[in-house]
């Protein structure tokens, strides 16, 4: 049986990676961060799921994780880590408060940093270790590469996810371990519920309230048809099982749109349609 960590599973993107996972046989180690969820976790997943409860951004728990990891392991190797745990706090940026700020940074950036060096060694990135190699999935998301408005510390979280992805994949080809990166685009979750209920009141009487309504509206309309957690699952394991992964996967709803467009025209082209759409051009 295959074994992989994998973060933040209580709800959402996690929950359908973890589901995935177990359905192909494999036994998923996998982290909520507080107790209040751990045992509705251990009861939905059943016997080939292993609680493990930690705050990616506390180093001395995720050790501590590891540790417990290693030991259940016996000696063999850790197949998959996916760092799929995150946060994403909409505001426009000159209004966003620093710890917001600081908190998306340190939960989507610095907390994968901290779990990969803790479990790295247990995929085989370290000296004398055997032939049997595990992999690296980091979860970005579209926003990893394109900018959407008043997401701008996710945006940044996710480019800086990206770029620690991209360095790591070459360090530790000298090992024989792989890193991958999944960026989706909207993926139906309970996020968009709270995305909805998040008023924005604070803006009212600012330039900012309509364009962020309505950038709101936009996008909690296009996560409620996006893909199924489970979808997203299945990218995942195509990535830690087929024997030539893509150094970076894509799977993004109306894709052409979403995705292709987006990379391909001038940055400045793409700024203007998202003014025009959301509000956002000089009056």
């Amino acid at each position: 049986m295959k074994n992989a960590v994998v973060t933040g599973v209580s709800t959402g993107i996690g929950a359908g990676i973890t589901k995935v996972l177990i359905d192909a046989g494999w036994c998923v180690f996998g982290s909520v961060r507080k107790e209040a969820d751990a045992r509705a976790a251990v009861e939905r997943y059943g016997s080939s799921f292993v609680l493990l409860v930690f705050d990616v951004v506390d180093e001395a728990g995720v050790i501590a994780a590891a540790a417990t990891v290693k030991s259940k392991l016996c000696g063999r190797v850790l197949d998959g880590l996916v760092n799929n745990a995150g946060v994403a706090l909409s505001d426009p940026m000159l209004v966003q408060s620093t710890e917001d700020f600081r908190k998306q940074i340190e939960v989507n950036l610095v907390g994968p940093f901290i779990v990969t060096k803790a479990f790295a060694p247990l995929l085989g990135a370290r000296e004398g270790a055997g032939p049997a190699k595990g992999r690296i999935v980091n979860m970005s998301s579209v926003g990893g590469q394109i900018c959407p408005p008043f997401l701008g510390a996710y945006a940044a979280a996710k480019h800086g996810l990206e770029g620690m992805s991209g360095s790591l994949r070459r360090e530790l080809q000298i090992f024989g371990v792989d890193v991958i990166l999944v960026g989706p685009g909207s993926v139906a979750t309970p996020i968009w519920d709270k995305a909805q209920e998040t008023p924005g009141d604070h803006l009212a009487g600012t330039i900012w309230s309509a364009p962020f309504r309505k950038f709101t509206d936009y996008m909690v309309a296009e996560g409620r048809k996006g893909y199924k957690p489970e979808v997203i699952g299945k990218v995942v394991l195509e990535a830690l099982t087929t024997a030539k992964p893509k150094a970076r996967y894509a799977p993004v709803p109306g894709k052409f749109a979403n995705w292709t467009m987006p990379t391909i025209l001038p940055a400045r082209v793409v700024d203007r349609l998202i003014g025009k759409q959301v509000g956002l051009l000089p009056k």
